[in-house]
């Protein structure tokens, strides 16, 4: 190794050092317990530990042997030192001890490894270190349901999607249970993410993130978890949907960005009428939602329950299975010349599919304008599908609303088309 390099290795492992005392001495003074082991001694750490790299370097095969000894040497001082400390205070605590060790590891690892990878690790093991008192507070808040909920969805999201087949399956009428599942991952993880906003965000405010988060996601999979929410509270019944009109008027706006990024001759001729029915669906949702979070009376108390229902999660499953097979049905029944048929079943369940399957395929074995009206046509189908979902989920409540909504924002769709029609596109 030259020698700036190994200059440009021991800077980094001081670097990190410095950052780790820094954040050490800093919790020491706020505890006016004093500096026990600060800022010198967590640089001087690594540095040391950056020196037993180096040494470990030049000595052949015994090096790594010398290095290990070295670290546990160290790591032996720093705990019997610490020992001592906590003794004499009377208050225990290891993260000290870890942090030096750390600082010492990560000093050999910028010499005998990755430098790059070692300052990031340092950085992040100092933000780590600084959210001490947040991550306290966040446990002492967190319930049994909580912590059930996220392993089930973590569960469902690393160990049962990777081993799906990702392809069409003959024994299961050629679904993709990947695909499948993946959905109903979704419909779990915006449920979660939706509980955690209210209990972040308060309970008005945070139904109209998940709305809003949802509708990056799915717009569908998330008016299913709002539709029981109106149903399940009633005083929640306008947030709700309102919430749910935003995850549509956000997932119109997605399309149009989805389609730009594959071909900008569609998305010019998609923006008039989607931009027109997301503009009136907004418009809609702050109607519903602007007097409830400005008005003087408060928020209806939620008795927060289980945050997604595991059974509601495989019925949306089974029901994009058995729509899934339906459109390839009418595809395999009526070929190319059922396109638009295909788009307006597709649109029943999930719009990003046919999206990104015309938006690829336009000027090529479709035209511009053939794949702008499957793409407006699997929207508007969605919204109407959305209103019906609402509607057979959360009752006349959420379901009215959102029915009234929809054939406003497809009216004003229409209107727009007759204005500026899809033909302009090149």
């Amino acid at each position: 190794m030259e020698t700036t390099e190994l200059f440009q290795r021991f800077s980094v492992a001081l670097a990190v050092g410095l950052l780790i005392g820094l954040e050490r001495g800093w919790q020491e003074r706020e505890d006016n317990k004093g500096v026990s082991a600060g800022l010198r001694t967590h640089a001087l750490s690594a540095m040391l530990g950056a020196t037993w790299g180096a040494i470990a370097l030049g000595t052949g095969t015994t090096g790594p042997i010398a290095l290990g000894l070295a670290f546990l040497v160290f790591s032996l001082i720093i705990a019997f030192y610490r020992f001592r400390e906590i003794s004499h205070e009377g208050q225990f605590g290891t993260t000290t001890v870890v942090a030096a060790m750390m600082a010492f590891a990560l000093g050999a690892y910028a010499i005998v490894g990755n430098y790059q990878v070692a300052a990031a690790t340092g950085v992040a093991a100092t933000a780590l270190l600084s959210l001490k008192r947040a991550l306290q507070e966040w446990v002492r808040k967190l319930t049994w349901i909580e912590l059930r909920s996220a392993i089930v969805l973590l569960a469902m999201t690393f160990i049962l999607l990777p081993i799906l087949p990702n392809r069409q399956v003959p024994a299961l009428l050629n679904l993709n249970p990947y695909e499948i599942w993946l959905m109903t991952v979704m419909i779990a993880a915006i449920s979660f993410a939706g509980y955690i906003a209210v209990r972040v965000a308060g309970q008005k405010r945070g139904l109209l993130i998940t709305g809003a988060a949802g509708g990056l996601v799915s717009s569908t999979a998330v008016t299913v978890t709002l539709a029981h929410v109106a149903h399940d509270y009633p005083q929640q019944k306008n947030l709700a949907t309102a919430a749910a009109l935003i995850a549509g008027a956000i997932m119109m706006i997605r399309v149009i960005v989805v389609v730009g990024v594959f071909n900008q001759h569609v998305m010019l001729a998609l923006i008039p009428p989607l931009l027109s029915a997301a503009a009136v669906t907004a418009i809609a949702a702050y109607m519903l939602a602007g007097r409830e979070l400005t008005g003087p009376g408060a928020a209806s108390e939620i008795e927060l329950k289980n945050p997604f229902e595991l059974s509601t999660v495989l019925k949306f499953g089974a029901l994009l299975a058995v729509i899934m097979l339906l459109a390839d049905l009418a595809k395999a029944a009526a070929g190319t010349s059922g396109l638009l048929g295909l788009a307006a079943i597709s649109g029943i369940a999930d719009v990003d599919a046919i999206t990104l399957t015309m938006s690829r395929q336009a000027g090529a074995d479709v035209s511009h304008i053939v794949a702008a009206r499957a793409i407006a046509i699997a929207v508007g189908v969605n919204t109407i599908s959305k209103a019906a979902i609402a509607w057979l989920t959360g009752g006349r409540g959420p379901g009215l609303p959102m029915a009234i909504v929809a054939a406003l924002a497809i009216f004003a769709a229409a209107l727009a088309l007759l204005l500026v029609p899809l033909g302009v596109a090149p």
